[in-house]
């Protein structure tokens, strides 16, 4: 991809752009949250007064507003649950939870409630996560627009109310108003909301723009060729919302089971009681088996063997970095059988810089040299391109000579005076004279291996040719090759970028299916045909035109530190530390919570069939049941606790533990 270095000083521009609100909700104005924090709260105050024989009127009603705050929640909407024929696992557990409490479990029964409070609040949490980042996207695109009238006049209009065929004025450093096609002038244009990749792409009379992308130095005249409700970052918002809503409601493995078990819980509990009584027992015997039965069968050791291995690998994927937004994520992250990755900013480091510098042979110039001439000249310009070749210099600690009648034309580049002689740097493509010379082939050269070719000019003559492209991350090509061990299938590559910059970088890292010059609907559009074809693919990206991707994919992963605001909240896991080699390595770990997690189903299946053949076929003594109980309860759990240990967190890029 051939891009300009054209920036000239900065314009006056009619008053800053506002910063974009920040609409995220806070935790604590959810209800759920606010009714799980407050039951938490009580039940830890309770229970060290409990643990430490205090006078049961000091915790009793400290445990009992725990069951209030935490339960009424749960239990009334499972009682509106009742209403359309259907039992949920919510109201089974506040059923338990008092059961146990009727027969003296306090405890046991608050921490259920608690259990089941908390679990609610995560998920609202999340649900509102998902709205904020959908509101969002709204930030992206300007409030208002300059519409120019047929008098020659202008006036400032809602960029909602923009109508197709009007005419606009985009004046440097502002977004555009509307998706249209340029009428004249000449500038570059920053597309990376759209494409993903983060350098301005030069735009003349007749190109493309697109609303909410930011305008260059160039003043633009657009017309609208698109209602803004239909452009392509309204699109984007709509593609979010779209597949946000079809992973939502998320469900635990054991929660697609709820039905069945608490139907048949309380079909049991029902029958252990009133067949006795039909047979001619005594209302206390029958109801103490009844309640026997309830308490071994209630499903707390199920609970806790699909939560503490789930919570366990989130707690230790947290310590190295990887944050997982929920216990549903971490799960979905082991069920993956296909990786699709971005490419700038994920497989790469996102950011341009010098990697070939190369003097045309006979100017007498040495790579140093040729640096020096190409920073001094462009060391006036906010282009992303200049600011690649000065670090460069600034790298190799040359000194800048001062660089007089510094100028910039769109589209073309930049031109200043330096000892004397009259400098040019800037697109191949607008100061090549000669197609077939040597500068042509140095070119030619750097632009086939995937390089941005930037083109050095003395006194008009090309001098030198220096490469700019986006540095690979280390530890790609290795994440890559984990990655196909793990799912039996190479990753493909999802990219904005054009064919040759794709192509060249998948070979570096070992990708052979590769899909270029995708717009985020496009993206889009190939998840849902693997999903189609019952794949469950894992998207890993960092910008806003990764958005609708991550949302719709089995599982999204975001690059922390250069992702976007709308990235990171639509992902569901994000990698903090922008360690590449640690998405193969949360995969592992997911994959292993979920062999714990079959495990302890295993456990707790033995312990609850146990107990309650016990209670049915004989009499289980109630202190006995509530010990096997229990005890299953702490087997699981502490099973589950397992995935805490260092050892757990296996690197397959590094090697063994990381």
């Amino acid at each position: 991809m051939s891009s300009v270095l054209d920036q000239r000083p900065a314009p006056a521009v009619p008053g800053p752009l506002p910063a974009a609100p920040r609409r995220r909700t806070r935790v604590l104005a959810l209800p759920e949250a606010r009714w799980a924090l407050a039951a938490l709260v009580l039940f830890l105050v309770a229970l060290p007064l409990e643990l430490l024989d205090a006078p049961a009127w000091a915790w009793a009603p400290l445990y009992a507003a725990t069951y209030l705050t935490g339960g009424w929640e749960p239990g009334w909407e499972g009682l509106r649950a009742l209403k359309d024929k259907t039992l949920d696992v919510d109201l089974l557990m506040v059923v338990a939870a008092l059961g146990a409490a009727a027969i003296g479990q306090v405890l046991d029964g608050a921490l259920l409630i608690v259990i089941f409070a908390t679990s609610g609040a995560l998920e609202a949490v999340a649900t509102a996560r998902t709205a904020d980042s959908v509101r969002g996207l709204l930030d992206l695109a300007p409030a208002t627009a300059t519409r120019m009238l047929s008098d020659g006049g202008e006036e400032t209009v809602a960029a909602a109310d923009l109508k197709v065929g009007d005419l606009i004025l985009v004046r440097p450093g502002e977004r555009v108003g509307a998706d249209g096609r340029i009428l004249d002038g000449v500038s570059d244009i920053d597309q990376s909301t759209i494409t993903g990749e983060p350098l301005p792409v030069a735009k003349e009379a007749g190109d493309e723009a697109f609303a909410g992308t930011v305008n260059g130095t160039g003043a633009l005249r657009v017309r609208v060729g698109r209602d803004p409700s239909d452009s392509v970052i309204a699109r984007i918002v709509k593609m979010v919302e779209e597949a946000s809503e079809t992973k939502a409601p998320t469900q635990l493995f054991i929660e697609k089971i709820e039905q069945r078990y608490s139907i048949g819980m309380v079909m049991a509990t029902l029958a252990v009681f009133a067949i006795p009584l039909a047979l001619g027992s005594a209302l206390q015997p029958a109801l103490l088996r009844a309640m026997t039965f309830m308490i071994v069968a209630s499903p707390c050791a199920v609970v806790l063997s699909t939560m503490p291995p789930l919570l366990s690998a989130i707690a230790n994927a947290g310590r190295h970095g990887v944050l997982a937004k929920s216990a549903v994520v971490m799960e979905r992250l082991g069920q993956v059988d296909m990786v699709a990755l971005d490419k700038t900013g994920t497989l790469t480091e996102g950011t341009p810089r010098v990697t070939v510098i190369r003097p045309l042979h006979g100017t007498g110039l040495t790579e140093d040299t040729l640096l020096v001439l190409a920073a001094a000249a462009e060391q006036p310009s906010e282009h992303p391109l200049a600011r690649a070749v000065v670090e460069a210099a600034r790298e190799r600690r040359l000194p800048l000579p001062e660089a007089l009648d510094f100028s910039s034309v769109p589209g073309r580049g930049v031109s200043s005076t330096i000892g004397g002689h009259v400098v040019q740097v800037g697109s191949p493509g607008r100061l090549l004279t000669a197609a077939d010379g040597p500068e042509a082939a140095a070119v030619a050269e750097s632009e086939s291996a995937g390089r941005t070719a930037v083109l050095v000019l003395r006194d008009g003559t090309p001098v030198g040719v220096i490469g700019i492209a986006d540095r690979l991350r280390p530890d790609a090509a290795a994440t890559v090759a984990a990655l196909t061990e793990l799912t039996g299938r190479t990753p493909v590559l999802l990219t904005g970028d054009n064919e040759r910059a794709a192509r060249h970088l998948a070979a570096e890292v070992g990708i052979c299916d590769v899909r270029a010059g995708l717009l985020p609907q496009e993206k889009v559009a190939a998840v849902r045909h693997w999903e189609s074809e019952r794949h469950k693919v894992l998207v890993v990206g960092d910008g806003v035109n990764d958005a609708p991707a991550l949302a719709a994919a089995h599982a999204g992963i975001a690059m922390g530190k250069a992702g976007s605001d709308l990235a990171l909240e639509t992902a569901d896991a994000v990698v903090v530390r922008d360690e590449l080699a640690t998405i193969p390595t949360v995969v592992g770990l997911s994959r292993a919570a979920r062999r714990l997690v079959i495990q302890n189903l295993a456990l707790a299946g033995v312990f609850i069939t146990a107990l309650v053949a016990w209670d049915l076929i004989a009499t289980l003594p109630l202190p006995l049941g509530v010990a096997g109980h229990e005890g299953s309860t702490v087997i699981v759990g502490l099973n589950g606790l397992r995935l805490l240990r260092e050892a757990a967190w296996k690197n397959p890029v590094r090697g063994g533990a990381a």
